[in-house]
């Protein structure tokens, strides 16, 4: 490590060098951020609607702003975004299960994620497939937050981000390295080829490995003695291999088609014995005709399958055994078809359409004693089938400066378990529980209003109702870890609804903007994992799910092993409430300033499960906030600081554990363009190397270590 330390020094200083030894004594103006321009089209609204038109609280990472960030991937440049929750902990530091992104405090799983408008949310576990979206492919980023469900239907509680990924623009390649501590290290190409003046295509590869740090906390107080038994550093590598296209088959109709293969292998659950292996494979193609000059038909077809095997292991083990290992083969297969027409009057645009989606899933999992054979098999398999239809109208008055949106939706969801069985190794006897489709339709209406004082400021409000069905892994994943007990998924779940407003203001001239929103969420019949406690009603649970009379909530008996049995329930209705502020300025043609921060509340308002209510759940810090100095010391080269600030967290919602304390962490990075060809850069996160521990967690036994001081040097050369 030291000799890795010397390297990245010289690195540094030959960075340093050259921006101020070479570069030209002329200034740049700081970038021209998307933000304040008016003629900013966001796809994530499926309509197309520009940024001065959408009344819910939207942001726009530009391709600058992702260039001056010091944190080198997605998940942690969006933390830094006022209403998203996500710890310190890259993702490729966790379990493929761990990969997930929280708006508003609603919880895992309840945003959509894109990327080129296709999903990124795993279609089992409900998590972000991070890993898909290398920085070096990424050109911009859309976030538009609050109950998107009438546009997207399932997982649009949160919102909705749209990761847009570069496109084919003349035959050149394109190559980008990165390199820094704990050996991780980057490498991705791209070739763009222009076969026609129809056709237009790009080939791109990647591969990232680390060998990580050893992530669970050892500087918690209080700390079990077991914890740091049995474990290793994390590591992880992922790799990528994408083809997409833009064609075109007419005068009026233009397409795309996008497919890819994608493998992540990670040792993020600390263990070096329990490996996950995810191997997932796409496709996505859609054309666009203009029947008119006002009017036009999108068609879009989407496919993955996915392959993922899943270990988990023990702390208390001093080798660290596994305790169960799942396999998960699921596919996912979706389509849709809009129309959209503008008109003039007092409509100014209409859209109406229809889409489908179904999920095919299987679990296989094994469970092991403390010896290492089989104590039971639990095997169970599913589809869920999504159906929608959506409309879409939205009017602007000529006599004053109002605009309205309203859209609904019509969901349908059916849910199938055609098998849901457990098979005792000791007896060979297979149980099977037989579980009924279940089936809900809602209609999920969203209206807008944004009222336009002046040219640079609006007031707009919306109202809207959400809906969100259990992920896969809440309908058939039963697992055990002797440390953190037996956990047991319900195949009777049913979908959540939420209804929610929110209010804000935006502002915008020529050197920046302001944004200030506050929102309030209630979501019914939430879905959440709790521990079962020492009451009859919750014994009496355990015994059933346990498979034997006599067990208790903290058994080790039957099919349950470890300290606790965990189950999902629809057992609970969740509020969130708060406020969000985004602000940037460009003070100088050397300067640049940004600063936001959010206040999130969220409770559980009724529980009839042993969490309390009117306590701030777990992983859901009161405060966040981050900000943010850019200086322009000469032509095409920045230097940027990053401070960021997260409040006290509990680990747990009943606050039985002591809580994660605040952290303030700061981040650097300067870049040099040294010719139009090629440019490097230098990135340091957690620059005074704090020790501290992150949030997020749902376990009390977890207090995950935040990562220490980490050096990045990196390089692009197009040719």
């Amino acid at each position: 490590m030291l000799l890795k330390k010397k390297k990245i020094s010289v690195c540094i200083g030959m960075l340093f060098g050259s921006v101020f030894i070479n570069a030209q004594a002329q200034i740049a103006p700081p970038p021209d951020y998307d933000q304040k321009l008016s003629n900013v089209i966001v796809n994530a609204t499926r309509s197309g609607t520009p940024l001065d038109e959408i009344p819910l609280n939207t942001t726009i990472l530009t391709k600058e702003v992702l260039e001056v960030a010091p944190d080198q991937t997605i998940d942690q440049i969006l933390k830094n975004v006022p209403g998203v929750i996500i710890s310190d902990q890259p993702y490729y530091y966790k379990d493929p299960t761990g990969q997930s992104i929280n708006v508003r405090g609603l919880g895992n799983a309840r945003t959509l994620v894109l990327i080129d408008g296709a999903p990124a949310n795993d279609a089992f576990y409900g998590t972000v497939e991070w890993n898909k979206v290398p920085m070096s492919s990424i050109e911009s980023v859309e976030f538009v937050r609050g109950g998107v469900s009438s546009l997207w239907g399932n997982y649009g509680m949160g919102g909705v981000i749209n990761i847009l990924t570069k496109t084919p623009k003349n035959s050149q390649q394109d190559v980008s390295a990165s390199y820094g501590s704990f050996g991780t290290g980057n490498i991705a190409a791209s070739k763009d080829i222009i076969a026609s003046e129809d056709m237009q295509l790009r080939f791109s590869a990647d591969y990232f490995s680390t060998e990580g740090y050893k992530s669970y906390a050892t500087i918690y107080p209080g700390k079990p003695s077991n914890w740091a038994t049995g474990m290793s550093d994390s590591k992880a590598m992922n790799s990528n291999v994408r083809l997409q296209g833009n064609f075109k088959v007419s005068q009026d109709t233009t397409g795309f088609f996008r497919t890819g293969y994608y493998t992540m292998e990670d040792l993020s659950t600390n263990y070096s014995v329990a490996k996950n292996l995810v191997q997932k494979a796409d496709f996505a193609t859609g054309t666009t005709t203009r029947l008119s000059d006002s009017e036009k038909v999108a068609v879009t077809v989407y496919g993955e399958t996915s392959g993922f095997n899943k270990p988990n292991a023990g702390s208390a083990s001093p080798n660290g055994k596994i305790t169960a290992v799942s396999q998960d083969n699921y596919t996912t297969f979706a389509g849709s078809a809009l129309y959209t027409k503008n008109l003039t009057g007092i409509v100014d645009q209409v859209m109406f359409g229809a889409d489908a989606r179904t999920i095919g899933a299987s679990n296989d999992g094994k469970n092991y004693n403390s010896n290492q054979t089989t104590f039971n098999t639990v095997y169970a398999q599913a589809t869920q089938n999504f159906y929608g239809l959506l409309g879409q109208i939205k009017s602007k008055s000529t006599s004053i400066p109002l605009e309205v949106t309203l859209a609904a939706r019509l969901d349908q969801y059916t849910s199938q378990v055609p098998t849901n069985t457990v098979t005792l190794t000791s007896t060979g006897v297979t149980t099977a529980t037989p579980v009924p489709n279940i089936q809900k339709t809602q209609l999920n209406p969203t209206l807008g209003i944004l009222y336009n004082l002046n040219k640079d400021w609006d007031l707009r409000s919306a109202a809207y109702q959400a809906f969100h069905a259990p992920g896969m892994n809440n309908l058939l994943r039963s697992y055990s870890s002797s440390s953190g007990g037996s956990y047991f998924a319900n195949p009777n779940l049913t979908p959540e609804t939420m209804t929610g407003y929110e209010v804000g203001t935006d502002y915008r001239w020529r050197s920046g903007f302001f944004q200030l929103t506050g929102f309030n969420n209630f979501i019914r019949n939430a879905v959440a994992s709790y521990t079962l406690a020492n009451n009859s009603a919750d014994n009496a649970l355990a015994k059933t799910l346990c498979s034997n009379s006599s067990a208790t909530y903290a058994g080790n008996v039957g099919v349950c092993q470890g300290s606790g049995v965990n189950y999902y329930t629809n057992n609970q209705n969740l509020q969130s409430q708060g406020i969000e502020t985004q602000f940037h300025y460009d003070i100088s043609s050397r300067w640049a300033t940004d600063l936001n921060y959010a206040y999130t509340q969220t409770r559980l308002t009724w529980s009839g499960t042993a969490d309390p209510a009117n306590r701030q759940v777990g992983g859901v810090p009161l405060n966040l906030g981050s900000a943010g100095l850019t200086w322009y010391p000469v032509e095409k080269a920045s230097l940027t600081a990053t401070v960021r600030y997260a409040g006290l967290t509990w680990v747990k919602t009943n606050h039985s554990d002591p809580p994660v304390p605040p952290s303030a962490v700061v981040g650097l990075k300067a870049n040099y363009q040294i010719t139009p060809q090629a440019s490097t850069y230098l990135a340091i996160t957690n620059l005074f190397n704090r020790n501290y521990v992150t949030f997020g967690n749902s376990s009390a036994s977890n207090y995950i270590a935040a990562p220490p001081q980490s050096i990045t040097v990196g390089a692009r050369i197009i040719f």
